[in-house]
Order: structure tokens, then sequence, then C-alpha cells
């Protein structure tokens, strides 16, 4: 008997914690695998994706909708809004990913990049441009592209993997994650890649997705134990850790210990009071 994907055997939980506290609410639960919440800016809904399609969820009703994204029926954890909250920006496909533009009502989607695969992490403050990791021939390494489309610019050119990238509120600087250095570790840098700055140094841990909170003040991410993976993966099904860092570097407090990884804090979830993340944990179904 050929042997069960672990992802059908999951059961998906969407929850929020209070940063100062760190008390978790479980917000809804889901027979099947749900990823990376992006929390709207009204408050009260959060995008997410799931089956390759956007669903916002109505935190008041407990009640999903699916978001209308045309052709783009491969949707990933790869998602931002733009800063004003119109837009949707989504990464739709596998290794042939390409990044596209959506209301964030549901419509037609725009493609903005040409190059695949291409991965997005983060919608600039001016809302001007886009920046997320591609695989090209080059490495797997940062790029920024005007969310009009047109060329890419490359930021990063180090061996290995470079991912995650996302705009500080200011815009001055990007956040992203690096393996250069050995582990997977936080980093910074400025909009046009220059001064790249080590940020963690999570000697214990493989550390992914920075994420700015709404006042630039700190820095929320995503640590996997060393040795349980490999430093330049981030599977699922696995002991992670949320921390909370100062964006201006330093020591790192535990948010909350749970079971997940891929999906579990992909993409920029803060609320937009900023006392609270969304996030989703993981329970393996008893066979």
């Amino acid at each position: 008997m050929p042997e069960k994907n672990p992802a059908q055997e999951a059961v998906s939980v969407l929850e929020t914690v209070d940063v100062a506290t760190g008390a978790r609410t479980v917000l809804q639960e889901f027979d099947y695998i749900v990823e990376a919440p992006n929390w709207m800016p009204d408050g009260q809904r959060l995008l997410y994706n799931s089956q390759g399609s956007l669903w916002l969820f109505d935190m008041a009703s407990k009640t999903s909708e699916k978001l209308d994204t045309g052709a783009c029926n491969r949707c990933n954890n790869d998602h931002v809004l733009s800063p004003d909250g119109a837009w949707v920006g989504l990464t739709s496909g596998g290794q042939d990913s390409q990044i596209y533009i959506v209301p964030a009502a549901g419509g037609a989607p725009r493609q903005v990049t040409v190059n695949c695969p291409s991965f997005l992490h983060g919608w600039s403050p001016d809302g001007k441009a886009l920046a997320y990791c591609a695989f090209r021939e080059t490495g797997h390494d940062i790029y920024t592209i005007p969310a009009e489309g047109g060329e890419e610019v490359r930021l990063t050119s180090t061996p290995g993997l470079d991912d995650g990238p996302e705009y500080a509120p200011d815009g001055r600087h990007i956040w992203f994650n690096s393996v250069r250095t050995g582990l997977m570790q936080v980093w910074r840098m400025e909009a046009d890649g220059s001064c790249q700055t080590q940020m963690t140094l999570d000697g214990d841990s493989n550390s992914w997705f920075p994420h700015l909170s709404p006042d630039g003040s700190q820095v929320a991410y995503i640590a996997y134990k060393k040795g349980d993976v490999d430093p330049g993966a981030h599977p699922p099904f696995k002991n992670v850790e949320i921390r909370l860092m100062s964006a201006q570097g330093g020591p790192y407090r535990v948010l909350c210990q749970l079971f997940g990884g891929q999906g579990t804090l992909n993409v920029n979830s803060w609320s937009p009071c900023g006392k609270k993340l969304a996030f989703v944990s993981y329970r393996l179904k008893r066979r």
C-alpha cells in the first residue's frame, strides 16, 4: 500500500498570539492544510492560502470565503498586501512560479515577473516595488522589481540560499534570511542591497522569515532547532519557535513553541495594531 502524504493527515490550527503576554487564541481548526495568514488592514479578517487558492477568514463569523484570483489556481504561501490594502500580491505555481497582483476584493490577475521561479515576500511602503526570492542560473538570491512590472534587480549574490525579503515600514531596509554563514540567520540590508548585516547570532537554530512590526520596532521570526533540518530547508511538521527581537538586534525572546514550520509564519502576519501575530500550527491525525 502506498504511503500517505503527511499533509493529508494533518489538522491546521489558525491561531493568534499576544506579543506582550504570549497568550495564544485558537480561531479555527481545519481538517486540511492552510498556510501563511496575512492580517487584513481592517483588523477583522485574515488572508491565507489553501488547496491552491487564497481565502479570507472572518474572525467574527469564523467563516472563510474564497478570493477570486482568476487563472491563478496554484497559489502558495508567498502572498502579501499592498501598503494601502487595495491589492494582493501573490505567487502561483511550483518551480515555474510567477508573481501576480489582484484586487483585494478579487479579480483578474496581472503578471509582474517574467523570469521563474519567483517567490514574493515584500511590498515597499511607497507601493512602487516588490521584493522576492528567485532561483536563477546565478544562484538563489533576492531581487526587486517595479510593482508595475519591468526589469528585475538582483540585490544579493553570495553562495547559498537568500530568502524571505521584507521591507521595513520606513522603506529604508529589507530584512531577509540567509544561509551564507552556515546556519540560516536573519539579515538586514539597505533597500538598494548595500550594507548587508547579520542580525541574529542564533547558534542553536536556523532562523527564517523576519517580519517587522507595524511601528518597525520589533522583528518576529520562526526558528528550527539546529540539527532538526538542513540550514536551507524549512519543512512542515517540526517543533519550532516564534521568536521576537528588537529591530536593532540583540537577544531574542521566545514568544511561543509549536508544531509547525512551513506554512506557520511565511508572510507578515502582524495585526494592524501591532499587538498580535497570526500563525498556523499543525497536529498530525492519529491513524
